[in-house]
């Protein structure tokens, strides 16, 4: 006699051994039927694990030593090789025991790979740092039958102060910056300024010409015709004088 035994999308089940035989059979999300006594039935989760790696006082390339912790999601594939492997690796053990595997595997990536790096590289440009990581470790985990769903960087930190010297070195270069930039705003305002005030100059000494011009020629105008009115007066007087006498 026997039991079924069932499972849902999530886990893979795995029955050895039967009547008269030693075969295997894996199924996920369906049934399967084991004998009493002679059956071994277990079970695997192909639940996302999340894993959290965490390398410490490694040094770098620069010889600076550096703390980094990582957010891994991994996953059993559910690949009948992939499955097989992963049996062979975690059946029977615990899902902290089989965390511990994984993260042991990723961390020993990590930490290979930090040492290859500048800290402004780590700090810099975390993703392709983790891109490095997830890259590298793949192929080995994949023995297990585990697949990287994702990997990035959670933090990096030091305690020689060497991150917090390299921040106060970029803050006072974007300091810098910005006071050159302020500098030179100022700069061309104070020229756009000066071709303003010039070009108001320029229109004032323009007009005030014109105007000067303007009177001067009013005034000779003026005096052309007082000339012509004297004269005129003078002939007509002159005229009256000479009418008298005769």
């Amino acid at each position: 006699m026997g039991n079924i035994h069932t499972v849902g999308p999530d886990r893979a089940l795995f029955v050895t051994g039967g009547c008269g035989t030693s075969s295997r059979s894996v199924v996920v999300g369906n049934w399967a039927w084991a004998w009493w006594f002679v059956s071994d039935v277990q079970t695997l989760s192909l639940r996302i694990l999340t894993l959290g790696p965490v390398c410490e006082n490694v040094e770098t390339s620069q010889g600076v030593p550096l703390t980094v912790t990582g957010v891994a999601q991994v996953k059993i594939m559910k690949d009948p090789k992939f499955l097989s492997e992963a049996a062979e690796q975690f059946l029977g053990r615990s899902e902290e025991d089989i965390k511990s595997a994984i993260g042991q595997t990723l961390e020993g990536h990590l930490r290979a790979i930090l040492g290859t790096l500048t800290v402004e590289q780590v700090f810099q440009d975390r993703d392709t740092f983790a891109k490095a990581v997830r890259e590298v470790a793949a192929p080995d985990v994949g023995k297990m039958g585990i697949e990287i769903l994702s990997f990035t960087i959670k933090d990096v930190y030091d305690t020689v102060e060497y991150l917090e010297s390299l921040g106060k070195a970029q803050t006072s270069i974007v300091k810098r910056d910005a006071d050159i930039g302020v500098a030179q705003a100022n700069r061309d305002a104070g020229i756009r300024q000066a071709e303003c005030q010039k070009s108001a100059m320029d229109v004032k000494f323009s007009t005030d010409s014109k105007i000067e011009n303007n009177g001067r020629g009013f005034k000779l105008q003026q005096a052309t015709f007082d000339t012509e009115v004297n004269s005129a007066k003078a002939e007509a007087q002159m005229a009256y004088q000479l009418q008298a006498a005769k």
